[in-house]
């Protein structure tokens, strides 16, 4: 079936048309030219994320040059590109560029995965920090480091085994002749919270240390990020990423509906488990990079939505905000107490409260009207 084709079916007077590929995927419109089939795209969606990108490398360049000892972005973007001189690659790359890196990479990862669980749960307060995926993840991890003794990839693999699980538990019991948001949300709130009272108790049964250890990993946190974990993270990513990419076409269709993606030859619940695994993982590996994180999964895909005006999803996008919205967040509990570096997860939590507090009266406005 071509993207301009319509389905027919038997004729009824309270039928509503079936809509085509094309309006269900804002912005992308086949063209015909000379015998040859192009594509077109909205403007706005690729001019936001040009913005994003420049701002999260302004933003990139400012973190590199600041601390205690300051560099001017002359000579950070000198040290990058391999000429600067011995103490600034010291400073730069070595000290600063990981905890950077792991930051954008981290941030991007849960815009991604955000984006995936609002649009699959048609509602802004699906996201895998509000419905348990990540706590299912830091429970994983838990138990590798207070439970197993677990080094960091045992804590990793502990993650995303956490992560996974979590999801596909709440998939099975949300799942009634298909998944629909409400229930999905309504199931991993209450599994979120279950697991919750989990990592509670294995931070009781602890000792002091390990438990101390465990409450800043549980904040979430980008303080002696390095390599070692930037280098995981990135090649998931890498991977995981283009496999939303392609699974973005059936995401758009099935925000119109079930029905109206299965017209379409969308494999809905395939494609529905698929995507949960796949925002999992990458909310998962961004967990067992710097521990869970509240509320970048939950603002970066909406505020990408509002700067791109796009009614879909928007994935790109939704990866260039979270991972600015991270950086900036981590710039910022790296000076506001200066000398004190706090725990980025301690700022995103303090800027996602108030996020959604307004989110949520802004909800309640729209469903008075």
């Amino acid at each position: 079936m071509s993207a301009t084709d319509t389905v027919t079916g038997p004729k009824s007077p309270t039928a509503a048309p079936v809509p085509t590929a094309a309006e269900l995927i804002p912005g992308w419109r086949p063209r015909y030219a000379g015998g040859r089939v192009g594509f077109r795209f909205a403007k706005r969606p690729v001019v936001a994320g040009s913005a994003l990108l420049a701002a999260l490398l302004v933003v990139a360049v400012l973190a590199l040059g600041t601390g205690d000892f300051t560099v001017s972005a002359v000579d950070v973007v000198r040290t990058l590109v391999g000429a600067g001189t011995p103490a600034t690659e010291y400073i730069v790359n070595t000290l600063r560029l990981p905890r950077l890196l792991v930051g954008i990479v981290v941030g991007a990862a849960l815009g991604v995965s955000g984006a995936i669980f609002q649009s699959l749960a048609r509602n802004p307060l699906g996201s895998p920090d509000i419905v348990g995926f990540e706590t299912g993840a830091a429970t994983g991890a838990l138990l590798q480091l207070l439970v197993f003794g677990g080094g960091p990839f045992a804590v990793a693999v502990g993650a995303v085994f956490g992560g996974l699980g979590t999801a596909l538990v709440v998939y099975a019991l949300a799942y009634k002749r298909g998944v629909q948001g409400y229930r999905l949300i309504l199931v991993g709130i209450a599994a979120g919270a279950l697991l919750s009272s989990v990592n509670s108790y294995l931070m009781i049964k602890a000792s002091l240390d390990e438990a101390q250890a465990a409450a800043v990993w549980l904040t979430g946190s980008l303080n002696g990020r390095g390599w070692d974990q930037f280098l995981p993270a990135v090649l998931a990513v890498a991977v995981l990423f283009p496999a939303c990419l392609l699974l973005g076409p059936h995401l758009r269709m099935m925000e119109a509906g079930d029905a109206s993606a299965k017209s379409l030859g969308v494999p809905v619940e395939r494609s529905r488990l698929i995507l949960i695994v796949l925002a999992v993982l990458l909310c998962a590996t961004a967990t067992a990079a710097a521990g869970p994180i509240a509320f970048v999964a939950l603002a970066a895909p909406q505020l990408a939505r509002r700067l791109t005006h796009s009614a879909g999803v928007t994935l790109v996008p939704a990866a260039l905000m979270g991972a600015l919205l991270l950086t900036v967040s981590d710039f910022a509990a790296q000076r506001v107490l200066a000398p004190i570096q706090l725990p980025v997860g301690i700022m995103t939590a303090a800027i996602g409260g108030l996020y959604l507090m307004w989110l949520l009266t802004h909800e309640w406005r729209a469903g008075r009207r």
